[in-house]
């Protein structure tokens, strides 16, 4: 009697398993199965109909990498971040730590920016020659109907956290009007000119009430919890002129592709099983 309900119980299972993982779509004979629509759902928090229309815009994303045979390695990662460093004044080491501390998992990000490398590798295949440039004009506009997007804080109020234990710092930053037993706290004022690249990117990418990612200074874990941004003072345009131009660029990529998917959609073999 044991043997059958095991046997039964092993035979639902084996069901179960081949209705999760049975094919719901194809997508030019590529399939898509029930857990990954499921699977979408939860990732995105979306409805179904949304789910199945992303992972039919990443089947035929992916399809079009091996199309034109698209691939990033090691030395694209880093060429990439070496640039992203130089643009913030930091050396790629300097940036790699800031960002090791921003991130737990130092190799996923490593990983989602190679895939944005084949993605923007893809992009730029696809819309060479197919987009318009944008003009001096085009910036100066954009410029001037966006100046919010370009001020930056001269003096910054914060509470300076320190620790030599990283663990006591994170429980700090959990309870800022704790006291943590080896962490210290004290008022700073900083200003843009006396900062060095490390903190002015830290800080540029923290809100007012919020933690930075946690750094190194004098062989002390270090966090700045920002109380007040004052002295906005707007960038100037050649100062900023290359920034715009990758904003626009980015967003008339984004149009373009977004029409082009759909296109593709039209044309590309469709079908839905279950």
């Amino acid at each position: 009697m044991k043997k059958v309900i095991v046997a039964l119980l092993i035979s639902i299972s084996a069901l179960f398993g081949e209705f999760v993982n049975g094919i719901a779509i194809t997508v030019n004979d590529d399939p898509i199965t029930l857990y990954d629509i499921q699977k979408k759902e939860i990732e995105l928090n979306v409805s179904k109909d949304k789910a199945v229309s992303e992972l039919i815009d990443e089947t035929l994303f992916n399809q079009l990498i091996k199309k034109y045979n698209i691939t990033a390695d090691l030395f694209d990662v880093n060429n990439y971040l070496e640039k992203v460093a130089a643009s913030n004044g930091m050396d790629l080491y300097t940036f790699k730590s800031v960002v090791k501390q921003r991130f737990n998992d130092y190799e996923k990000y490593e990983e989602q920016t190679r895939q944005q490398i084949i993605r923007q590798k893809l992009i730029d295949k696809l819309v060479r020659g197919n987009i318009k440039i944008a003009t001096e004009e085009d910036l100066k506009i954009y410029y001037e109907n966006n100046p919010s997007m370009f001020n930056l804080a001269n003096n910054v109020k914060a509470v300076q956290y320190t620790s030599k234990d990283r663990n006591s710092l994170m429980s700090a930053m959990n309870n800022p009007m704790a006291a943590i037993d080896g962490v210290t706290k004290s008022n700073v004022q900083l200003n843009q000119e006396s900062m060095n690249p490390q903190i002015r990117y830290l800080i540029s990418q923290t809100e007012v009430n919020q933690f930075t990612a946690i750094f190194t200074m004098e062989k002390e874990y270090t966090t700045l919890l920002l109380t007040e941004k004052s002295d906005e003072k707007t960038l100037k345009f050649e100062d900023v002129k290359d920034r715009i131009f990758n904003i626009l660029m980015q967003d008339r990529e984004q149009k373009y592709l977004k029409d082009y998917f759909e296109k593709m959609k039209l044309s590309a073999e469709i079908n839905i099983i279950r």
